[in-house]
């Protein structure tokens, strides 16, 4: 622990940044004595989030935790890297009205080793506690979970929204379900956290911690969550940022490992106003830098400061000025890139042509024909330069320079 990180930023300073974002912070005045022990004293708090190693495929939204961590471990706090691997085992239900079914051994490992490589391309690995809750959960043996569970009530588990609602639809809820809540609320017994970390829809479970740290005779940690980030279609409304989660099932996501001109690219074409709001959430510039952007320079320039930082993030400075720079040709001088990927499609026996959309779903550039046909029609597709408006249109025998979408350049051969 560097002393000099945890004196870097006043307490008040400390909080400003580490809630920024947040949605609820239970409490902040308890936070804000935390803080203000941890600078006296020199003394890093105990930071915490638990990931049940489900969905190793991550993207942007994904990572708004994982920022908020980097923070506090930048401001010279511990943070626990929690693998939920006896959790996962379970099957968390939160936000589902069904039983989740759980993993096996084997599936739990390969997506822990996947999310451990994702995970510190945000966080310092130098500096991050790597845990698996099965260390503690293995000694604890059936007679502790038992007495584990005797320090929590029925009632209050059914409290939980979505335990409520599917108790009074009368569907189903497995007795395991009600295990998940107390084992992710001992994880924080077990490492003595002084803060923990979680989306909105887990402040119950991570209420449950704060509960059994007492029952403990430990102080109680602080409950942050913070808010799921928009995708990026999203627009101000009224001022308020308004549209659908980032979602790969919606392709509005920005996945960390694309490549480095294709984050580049779909940062660039998000709105003003969700820019500031990916300043907020994804940037590690400070509030008051943030604040200083707002005034002090051109809207478009500073989407470009985040769109490289981001991309510079995950693949790089070099990478990300390369990526910049490609857009300015493409985009800004209405050149075309130096490099353009080259594919070849073969026409059926007796053919002339090959159908357009079919083309694009063959090739990858699109989700099915069905999708291609509709990007088509909206005018998302050149070829030569010319927007294509017919859906039905054909690729006659030899080469065919297609853009697709505002960035995808491709060479296209049929023969």
């Amino acid at each position: 622990m560097n002393s000099l990180q945890l004196r870097k930023a006043t307490p008040e300073e400390q909080l400003t940044e580490v809630t920024r974002g947040a949605i609820d912070v239970h409490t902040r005045e308890d936070l804000l004595k935390k803080l203000t022990v941890s600078y006296d004293k020199q003394q890093p708090l105990r930071v915490k989030m638990g990931f049940d190693p489900t969905a190793p495929d991550l993207h942007l939204g994904h990572t708004v935790p994982l920022e908020r961590m980097r923070r506090f471990q930048d401001l010279g706090h511990t943070v626990i890297f929690l693998i939920g691997d006896f959790t996962a085992s379970i099957g968390d239900p939160t936000g589902r009205n069904t039983t989740r079914p759980p993993l096996s051994d084997e599936q739990i490992a390969a997506n822990a080793e996947t999310y451990k490589t994702q995970v510190f391309k945000v966080l310092d690995q130098e500096r991050t506690e790597v845990r698996f809750n099965n260390e503690w959960f293995k000694t604890l043996g059936a007679s502790g979970l038992v007495k584990l569970a005797a320090k929590y009530t029925l009632a209050r588990m059914l409290e939980r929204d979505d335990f409520k609602k599917r108790f009074h639809s009368e569907q189903p809820i497995a007795l395991h379900e009600l295990l998940y809540p107390l084992a992710q609320g001992y994880d924080s017994v077990a490492l003595k956290s002084d803060v923990e970390l979680g989306s909105s829809d887990q402040l119950f479970n991570l209420l449950v911690g704060r509960t059994l740290q007492k029952e403990f005779g430990q102080a109680p940690q602080i409950c942050m969550t913070g808010p799921l980030l928009e995708g990026l279609d999203a627009r101000e409304v009224d001022g308020k940022i308004t549209g659908d989660k980032m979602s790969k099932s919606l392709n509005n996501y920005v996945g960390i490992d694309e490549p480095a001109a294709e984050q580049y690219g779909k940062l660039m074409s998000i709105t003003d106003g969700l820019m500031w709001r990916y300043y907020e959430l994804l940037s590690r510039r400070s509030s008051a830098e943030i604040a200083a952007l707002r005034t002090g320079e051109h809207p478009k320039k500073v989407k470009s400061m985040l769109a490289l930082e981001i991309v510079a993030r995950y693949h790089g400075a070099d990478a990300a000025r390369l990526a910049e720079e490609r857009f300015e040709q493409v985009h800004a001088r209405r050149e075309l890139p130096d490099e353009i990927e080259e594919r070849t499609v073969d026409r059926d026996a007796g053919a002339d042509s090959v159908p357009l959309a079919r083309t694009l779903a063959q090739l990858g550039l699109s989700p099915s024909g069905s999708e291609a046909r509709r990007l088509i029609g909206q005018g998302g597709v050149s070829i030569e330069g010319a927007k294509v408006a017919d859906p039905n249109a054909k690729l006659l025998s030899g080469v065919h320079l297609l853009k697709v979408g505002k960035r995808k350049f491709v060479r296209v051969t049929v023969r």
